[in-house]
């Protein structure tokens, strides 16, 4: 399969492809075989290293978090009719944090007061893909693979799901929260990565859109209990074996559908299941982190890791336009975003370390690139600027903030899971364009630092319809050494 992209193209017709591309992987996927663990005479010597964490918790800033005005403050410039937006870096001044000398962005000041429990990476980097579509960064970002492939790629979460497996039999190693996958903008393309891909059923994720409503998916229909819940179970795997959609399957999928059923029904029966009801925290603990959905998904992870959940994805949910999307009422849409994460981010920190679990637990605030008030992609892309209401100077404060998509350096933040504490890693310039100017750390290497911490080697891979494919693309991620502790 060979995508080519052509820049000249609209964006709907890049899009359209994209994803006609995507659907045919699904269906291979579907068709695929078992795949076969490589070892290490496939790859070339390694091993797994030794774990540093137990469990992964990814705070996903879906949309386009920029740097500039929330991990890594620039000169400040506060807004005034006239200003000219040649000269706009950051619009929010910096602020101190609990670690001297190190600065972050007004308006996240819990985060500030955890900053020393954080490695703070300044110099992530993404390549510029043709088109700086969220689509295709978040595609990228989360399995690894720039889209579309052969075969659909597993999420990451999917793939500590399947080399690690659960830490709790009963709980679901990868559970994903806050992002619905019906009725919001370019859903096929986030359904496209938010799954196990050629790994199967069982290792996709747990889907928990709204935190709030999450013990009701655990529990059977209310006034069905017993055996009449038992005989339903029974009723639909028969069903389900008798789908014309399995004819359509590969043995391997067949089985791993089943078993994900199998372990579905294991958890609407047991007593891990309360871990899913957030009301049962105490008031003042939920008043802490109820900031909205956001924040009630910090909640929902951390009682989630509690009970031995492997790999939990909380999203600020990606909506086209929305939220980190900040396309216009940028500085606006910052300062509503600040709120929503602040006081959760910090309370989760601060209750994973009240329990113990904060050194076995990998906290990883990432998005799928930053944002600029001119440049789209990096400087000598060719990519279409998908700014809206362009202007040279500012006349109204919906022009005020970084409205471009920037892939020349962003900022990933990582508490707990063996990282260093109070560390900052990397650098961006100090005047535009804010590239990544010492370590730049790509995709790769971030996602084989992840893994490391989580004691799975960047070079495992799997053989899948005679292709070898890789926990990090090629078995090239490098752990960032100098960030573990």
């Amino acid at each position: 399969m060979n995508y080519e992209y052509d820049p000249k193209a609209p964006e709907h017709i890049i899009r359209r492809d994209f994803l006609k591309q995507l659907s045919a992987a699904g269906a291979a996927a579907m068709m695929a075989g078992e795949p076969r663990s490589l070892s290490a005479n496939d790859v070339g010597h390694f091993a797994h290293p030794a774990a540093t964490a137990d469990s992964c918790i990814l705070l996903w800033m879906g949309g386009g978090m920029a740097a500039p005005d929330t991990f890594d403050p620039k000169r400040y410039l506060p807004f005034e009719k006239g200003l000219k937006v040649a000269d706009m870096l950051s619009t929010f001044p910096a602020i101190p944090t609990a670690v001297s000398g190190l600065e972050i962005c007004e308006g996240m000041e819990g985060i500030a007061s955890v900053m020393d429990r954080a490695t703070l990476i300044r110099s992530a980097v993404q390549p510029d893909l043709g088109s700086i579509l969220h689509s295709r960064h978040q595609y990228h970002w989360h399995t690894g693979y720039v889209p579309p492939q052969t075969v659909a790629a597993p999420h990451i979460g999917a793939w500590m799901a399947r080399v690690l497996g659960p830490q709790n039999p009963v709980m679901p190693a990868f559970i994903n929260i806050g992002q619905r996958l019906e009725g919001v903008g370019e859903s096929e393309e986030l359904k496209a990565f938010t799954t196990a891909g050629f790994f199967g059923s069982e290792y996709g994720p747990l889907n928990l859109p709204y935190p709030e409503e999450a013990a009701k998916s655990v529990r059977p229909p209310q006034g069905m209990t017993g055996d009449r819940f038992v005989n339903r179970n029974r009723l639909y795997r028969k069903l389900i074996d008798q789908s014309p959609e399995r004819a359509l399957m590969s043995d391997y999928q067949q089985e791993s559908m089943l078993r994900s059923m199998e372990n579905a029904y294991r958890l609407l029966s047991s007593k891990e299941r309360d871990a899913f009801d957030i009301a049962l925290e105490p008031e003042e603990t939920r008043q802490k982190y109820d900031t909205g959905r956001f924040g009630r998904g910090c909640l929902l992870a951390r009682r989630l890791v509690e009970s031995g959940a492997r790999f939990v994805e909380v999203t600020t949910e990606y909506v086209p336009f929305l939220h980190w999307d900040t396309h216009s009422e940028g500085h606006t849409t910052m300062d509503r975003m600040h709120k929503e994460i602040d006081s959760p981010i910090k309370q989760l920190i601060l209750d994973l370390e009240e329990r113990g679990m904060l050194e076995r637990t990998l906290v990883v605030i990432a998005s799928e690139f930053s944002r600029d008030a001119l440049i789209e992609g990096q400087p000598g892309s060719n990519a279409a600027d998908q700014a809206r209401d362009k202007v040279d100077e500012l006349s109204e404060m919906k022009h005020y903030g970084l409205h471009r998509h920037f892939t020349g350096g962003t900022s990933v933040v990582m508490f707990g899971g063996g990282m260093k504490r109070g560390f900052v890693y990397g650098k961006t310039a100090d005047e535009r364009p804010l590239m990544a100017v010492e370590n730049p750390v790509s995709i790769e290497d971030l996602h084989a630092t992840i893994m490391t911490a989580m004691g799975v080697s960047p070079k495992t891979g799997y053989d899948i319809e005679g292709r070898p494919f890789y926990v990090t693309k090629d078995a090239k991620g490098e752990a960032v050494q100098e960030l573990f502790a």
